[in-house]
């Protein structure tokens, strides 16, 4: 959104920031904003792309740099994303290796 942009808040009745309005309702939900590594805001069931190779463990195997990962679910955690591959159920990845797509 641009700087100038102002959006009427009916609780208050006040012209606010546009940005001013979507940080409380971020703040609202009790969730903490979730990045990428490029910084990029994600949300539930966003896909991703590793940005480079993983070593995963448990599953002696290795995810690809550019490998696409769909449906991502956020945790508690601001750092860790909930997500599936298709060979491997129930992986956490940390969001410093993910960018959006």
């Amino acid at each position: 959104m641009a700087d100038d942009e102002y959006v009427y808040d009916e609780a208050t009745g006040e012209w606010r920031p546009a940005g001013e309005i979507a940080a409380a309702a971020a703040a609202a939900t009790g969730r903490p904003e979730v990045r990428d590594a490029a910084g990029n805001l994600l949300a539930d069931g966003d896909a991703v792309t590793l940005i480079k190779d993983l070593k995963v463990k448990g599953a002696n195997q290795t995810l690809k740099q550019g490998t696409v990962i769909r449906s991502i679910r956020l945790t508690d955690d601001p750092a860790e994303i909930d997500c599936r591959h298709d060979s491997i159920k129930g992986l956490v990845l940390r969001t410093e290796f993910v960018r959006k797509r």
